[in-house]
């Protein structure tokens, strides 16, 4: 991870993706995330905002080591990671005018990673004036990834073998066919009962609490969409790339285009255009005030 990138040469920048970025996240899983998976003891586990939102010391060493990693690869860069920002909220405000920004989530999941559940995940984005040009959604437990890039066509999965294979969303369907995640306590409360009676109408309503593996099912077409309530830049800067690329259709409930310097919103990513319109129709209440 020697060499170092130009912040105007998004071609240099991809290749270093393919080295510099997945082996920084490799070294991280293997020296600070898997040691501690089902070993934590529980003072290395703390509250932040509640019970649910947890953070480890493994998150803590890991954004660290990848930090470090990805200051020495792109000198110049805004990098971003979530414990940083739960320490330094201001940071956000410096995504929208960054050139180069690099945003880490170091364990997606962590409530899950805390509990021995095997769902988590760590998530790189990458966003040029707040739009993404890069996204990474890796696992750990199987050493393997999704990717895409700006100016590169298609998403990819990658296997820890290093054998590739192209992603595709779903072809979409009727309401009560489609399988989507719905994240009903990001909704204010009252309008949660609202948004729990439209659960009918669909296949399957799921909520991994884990945003990485959220996206990597949408984006291999297992699932059809995801709607969420809070818009971290670490959760869904990748996982939108990943899934436009895929084939996915992707924006704002309100209908913007979607920006990692948003601080508030419903984000809809659907498998098609017409699928996020049907899916938008239904959800278009939670716009009302």
């Amino acid at each position: 991870m020697s060499e170092k990138s130009d912040l105007s040469d998004s071609v240099a920048f991809s290749r270093q993706i393919a080295d510099g970025i997945i082996q920084a996240i490799r070294l991280a899983a293997r020296q600070e995330i898997l040691p501690h998976f089902r070993a934590l003891q529980p003072e290395q586990i703390a509250q932040k905002s509640d019970a649910l939102d947890l953070v480890t010391t493994a998150d803590l060493a890991s954004e660290a080591l990848i930090t470090e990693a990805l200051s020495a690869l792109f000198p110049g860069a805004l990098i971003i990671g979530e414990e940083a920002v739960a320490r330094s909220p201001g940071l956000l405000n410096d995504i929208e005018a960054a050139p180069l920004c690099l945003i880490i989530d170091p364990i997606d999941g962590t409530w899950n990673y805390a509990n021995g559940l095997a769902t988590f995940g760590v998530i790189v984005a990458a966003t040029r004036f707040g739009q993404p040009i890069f996204g990474l959604l890796y696992d750990p437990l199987q050493d393997d990834y999704m990717l895409a890039e700006q100016g590169v066509e298609g998403a990819r999965f990658v296997a820890s073998c290093g054998a590739k294979k192209a992603l595709a969303t779903s072809a979409g369907g009727a309401l009560n066919q489609l399988n989507g995640f719905i994240h009903l306590y990001q909704v204010p409360a009252p309008k949660q009962a609202r948004l729990a009676a439209c659960l009918p109408h669909f296949g399957n309503m799921s909520n991994l609490r884990c945003s990485c593996h959220e996206y990597r099912l949408l984006a291999q077409g297992s699932f059809d969409f995801c709607l969420a309530g809070i818009v971290k830049p670490w959760d869904h800067a990748a996982g939108v790339l990943i899934c436009q690329k895929a084939g996915g259709y992707v924006k704002m409930l309100d209908g913007r285009e979607y920006s990692a310097a948003h601080k508030d919103g419903y984000l809809l990513a659907a498998c098609d255009q017409a699928t996020w319109h049907r899916l938008h129709e239904l959800f278009a209440f939670l716009l009302t005030p």
